[in-house]
């Protein structure tokens, strides 16, 4: 009886560090794609107002990158560089899909810096923090709920289609109207996913994965992530943002 309890005892016990290091490596990992997201946003910034500054500086590069034929070049090339990351990450090293990341990065802050020419800097930051903010909040409430939200996140995927579709029709429309709606449904559908996203991102974890891939599932964590900071971010400037008239 003795012997069996102490099996029984022994058993709990290498149940319980498998699970202390089970959780130790689930924040190492998080931890790792909130930084690589982070580092992302950092570049997208730096990039975004360099451009801006350059564009104020140099009426003939503003001309390039506003009024030429080369803005819709600079508007799509981060979506191309999305599916590119996320058809080859599996066979692409850490490495590569490491910059790859951070080109992309830098992409987006040339596609979006015009947002320095149409809202004020204040109204910018402030929309950033509030963003940040609400990121921070509805990803902890994805890590730490129990609740599955997988049924959730695939309604709010179609919603996003959808939005997707309405943005493309009011390019032709130009409702104000429309604009405003898809911006409020754009705020509800990225903070939905937000939360979702997280979820996913940690139920990917699994601890005998290898270093590489280990690297190539927080990277693209990241740049989930990432895309609903953004997202996120954009329309809530369409709010918070005052018109730099």
């Amino acid at each position: 009886m003795a012997d069996f309890n102490n099996y029984q005892n022994r058993m709990a016990q290498s149940r319980a560090q498998s699970g202390a290091m089970i959780d130790e490596g689930l924040r190492t990992y998080m931890l790792k794609v909130y930084n690589l997201m982070a580092l992302g946003l950092a570049i997208t910034g730096v990039a975004a107002y360099g451009t801006y500054a350059l564009a104020v500086s140099n009426p003939g590069f503003a001309q390039l990158m506003y009024g030429s034929p080369l803005k819709w070049v600079i508007m799509l090339a981060p979506l191309a560089m999305v599916f590119f990351l996320s058809f080859r990450i599996h066979t692409m090293s850490v490495s590569a899909a490491q910059t790859t990341f951070w080109v992309y990065a830098a992409l987006m802050g040339l596609s979006i810096s015009s947002i320095f020419l149409v809202y004020t800097g204040q109204s910018i930051v402030q929309t950033f923090f509030v963003t940040a903010a609400s990121f921070g909040a509805l990803s902890l409430f994805g890590y730490t709920t129990k609740k599955d939200l997988s049924g959730f996140g695939s309604f709010l995927i179609m919603g996003l289609f959808g939005l997707i579709i309405a943005s493309i029709v009011n390019i032709f429309l130009a409702s104000s109207a429309m604009s405003f709606a898809i911006s409020v449904i754009g705020v509800l559908i990225f903070a939905g996913l937000t939360a979702y996203d997280t979820q996913k991102i940690k139920e990917m974890y699994y601890d005998a994965d290898d270093v590489a891939v280990m690297g190539r599932k927080a990277i693209m964590g990241a740049l989930t992530l990432y895309l609903d900071f953004i997202n996120l971010f954009m329309f809530l400037l369409q709010f918070l943002g005052n018109r730099d008239d």
